[in-house]
């Protein structure tokens, strides 16, 4: 359900704010001393002063939210209707009494705070790859832009404007990890896949070549599934867990009709908190948004 109740006005998104940074008890910002009391409020946050260093701070500093130009309901909304909705900020902008240009930034500021994925492996493990397209989009050109139709199909490289994506699925856990690369090959692979508790990783793949060198290897047990001999399951081999998340991922860069290569990294990691608020409530939806942020 849409959290109304904390939406509707920055009083209330204040104090949402305050309850899940100070959830674990007051601290400075700057000297991270506990020695902290009230001292009257800025606007309608919360101010305090600090007894070690003599700094003032509010719920707001240091914190992404210091300094916009938007009110904090109005950043909430935004940023959950994306997270939520996969609504285009092109949308948002319509919805809101916000430029564009700001909307924009604080967005696009928020998806680069994310942090990347700890890849942490217990197998069996399914990894597959996925392209996608990503290219010049909002960058300054000197030269005629290049077509984000890309008519070739198949395999394509970053270079070419079609980045690979991989897609890994833990099955003993269920975690799902979505990781943009350079390049598809072994190197890549092997970096990917290193992280893990086993002495021998069961891997689970389709027929990619970047694969085979697995085979080889001791660490791993690969299992492949060829697609081009019409193979897509083979007992407990298969990638079709990585394929299905694969769709989920287009279709979440869909709606922003083609995407920069330089922030495709930025829109995966939200798309992969996403999927940890699928099944929240609106409120608790909402703070974990807010305790990612911070």
């Amino acid at each position: 359900m849409f959290p109304f109740e904390v939406l509707s006005s920055e009083t209330s998104a204040a104090n949402l704010l305050q309850q899940v940074r100070w959830h674990d008890g007051l601290q400075c910002p700057r000297c991270r001393s506990e020695s902290v009391i009230k001292y009257g409020s800025y606007r309608e946050y919360q101010r305090y002063r600090c007894k070690d260093c003599g700094r003032t701070f509010n719920d707001k500093t240091g914190t992404i939210f210091a300094h916009a130009k938007i009110g904090l309901d109005n950043l909430l909304f935004a940023v959950y209707s994306l997270l939520r909705f996969n609504t285009s900020i092109r949308q948002l902008d319509a919805e809101l009494d916000v430029s564009y240009r700001t909307l924009q930034r604080r967005v696009e500021r928020s998806g680069e705070l994310l942090d990347a994925p700890s890849i942490d492996l217990a197998g069996p493990v399914e990894i597959d790859e996925v392209y996608v397209t990503a290219g010049l989009k909002g960058r300054e050109r000197d030269q005629q832009s290049r077509s984000r139709g890309l008519s070739t199909r198949g395999r394509g490289t970053y270079a070419e404007d079609k980045p690979p994506v991989f897609m890994i699925v833990d099955r003993s856990t269920d975690q799902r990890y979505v990781v943009p690369a350079k390049s598809a090959d072994e190197s890549t692979v092997r970096l990917l896949l290193e992280n893990s508790e086993e002495e021998s990783l069961a891997v689970y793949t389709d027929g990619f070549q970047a694969y085979d060198p697995l085979e080889e290897d001791e660490n791993y047990e690969r299992t492949a599934v060829i697609h081009g001999e019409g193979e897509y399951v083979d007992g407990d081999a298969h990638v079709n867990t990585c394929e299905s998340h694969a769709s989920l991922a287009r279709r979440w860069l869909s709606p922003h009709r083609g995407v920069s290569k330089d922030k495709l990294t930025p829109y995966l990691r939200a798309f992969e908190l996403r999927r940890r608020i699928l099944r929240k409530s609106g409120r608790e939806a909402l703070k974990e948004i807010v305790r990612t942020a911070l």
